[in-house]
C-alpha cells in the first residue's frame, strides 16, 4: 500500500530509493540476536533502510515531507550505503506515483540532517539549486542553527548545501516552534533523536496521518527502548516516543517511518509486552 486517504486529503510515499546501513547503529544497544529476525543483516552487519518521503495533496497544496539521498553524496559513501554511483532523481520517483513534480510548492525537512534533506536542492556546473523552484522550504531555526556549530557528536551529519542557499534566497522559512504549515498540517517538535525534529502530521475528517521521522524510523522501532546510535538524547526520546505512540493508538493514527525499507503506513497499536506493537495497512 502506497497511498493512504485521510479524510480529503491523500498521503503517497515516495520512497527515493533504499540503502543499507549498520544494523548496530540503526538499533543501538538492542542486541542483534533481537533485531535481525526483523531486519537481516548483510556480511558486513548492515540492513537495508530506505529513503522515504511523502507527498500529502491537501487540494489545494502539494506538500513534500523529507527529499531523500540527492545527489551530493560521493562514491565512497554510496558504496558504503550499498547506493549505486548515480541514483534517479526523487522527481522521477514523484512521476511513478502519478504526481507532477511541479505542482510542490510546500517541502518540509523534519530536521537537517542529510538523509532527509539532501534532494532539497541539486548540484549544476558547480551551482546549487533548489529541486523544486516552485516551493516554499520549511525547516526549524534552532535545527539550522544547531547545524551550524558543527557539533563533534553530530556535525558530519549537515551539509549546508542542502539548506544554506534556500535560505540565502529566501526560499526556506525558518520556523521557531510549533507551527500551522497551512490548515491542518503541523510541524511539532519531537525531541530525542536531536533536540529540534519535527513530526509531521496532516489532519481531515477526523482522520491523522503521523510521519515520524526519527522518532521510530522503522516499524521496529516502535518499542520505546529500541532507539538508534544516532539518538542524541537516549532518555528523552523513550519519553517522548511514549506520548506520540499513545496518541497514535488512542486516536487509530495512520502512521509513516522515515527508513523502513517495506512498510509505507501503519496504525499503532498498545502492546502489553512491548507497550506497542504496529500493524501494517
Amino acid at each position: 500500500m502506497s497511498r493512504a486517504r485521510i479524510g480529503d486529503f491523500e498521503v503517497a510515499l515516495i520512497r527515493d530509493s533504499s540503502y543499507w546501513w549498520d544494523g548496530g547503529v540503526m538499533f543501538g544497544v538492542v542486541p542483534k540476536v533481537l533485531w535481525n529476525p526483523l531486519h537481516p543483516a548483510d556480511d558486513q552487519n548492515r540492513i537495508e533502510m530506505g529513503f522515504n518521503c511523502y507527498l500529502i495533496d491537501t487540494g489545494k497544496h502539494k506538500i513534500l515531507v523529507e527529499t531523500g539521498l540527492g545527489d551530493k553524496r560521493d562514491a565512497r559513501t554510496r558504496d558504503r550505503m550499498r547506493v549505486p554511483a548515480t541514483t534517479p532523481p526523487l522527481a522521477e520517483a514523484i512521476q511513478r506515483e502519478g504526481y507532477d513534480p511541479e505542482s510542490i510548492d510546500i517541502v518540509i525537512n523534519s530536521h537537517l540532517h542529510w538523509d532527509h534533506c539532501c534532494g532539497n536542492t541539486f548540484l549544476r556546473k558547480g551551482r546549487v539549486e533548489p529541486a523544486f523552484p516552485r516551493a516554499r522550504y520549511y525547516a526549524s531555526r534552532k535545527e539550522w542553527e544547531h547545524a551550524h556549530e558543527r557539533n563533534v557528536r553530530d556535525g558530519v551529519s549537515y551539509l549546508d548545501e542542502n539548506y544554506d542557499p534556500l535560505v540565502d534566497d529566501g526560499r526556506m522559512n525558518l520556523v521557531d516552534g510549533d507551527i500551522e504549515v497551512v490548515p491542518g498540517v503541523w510541524m511539532t517538535n519531537a525531541p530525542g533523536h536531536n533536540r529540534d525534529m519535527m513530526c509531521v502530521t496532516a489532519e481531515s475528517g477526523a482522520q491523522t496521518f503521523c510521519f515520524l521521522s526519527d522518532l521510530v524510523p522503522t516499524a521496529a522501532h516502535v518499542k520505546p527502548t529500541w532507539g538508534t546510535a544516532f539518538d542524541l538524547y537516549p532518555l528523552q526520546i523513550i519519553e517522548t516516543k511514549k506520548r506520540w505512540l499513545t496518541a497514535a493508538a488512542q486516536d487509530n493514527w495512520v502512521c509513516g517511518f522515515a527508513h523502513d525499507p517495506r512498510i509505507a503506513f501503519a496504525r499503532i497499536q498498545t502492546d502489553p509486552k512491548h507497550a506497542f506493537r504496529s500493524t501494517e495497512l
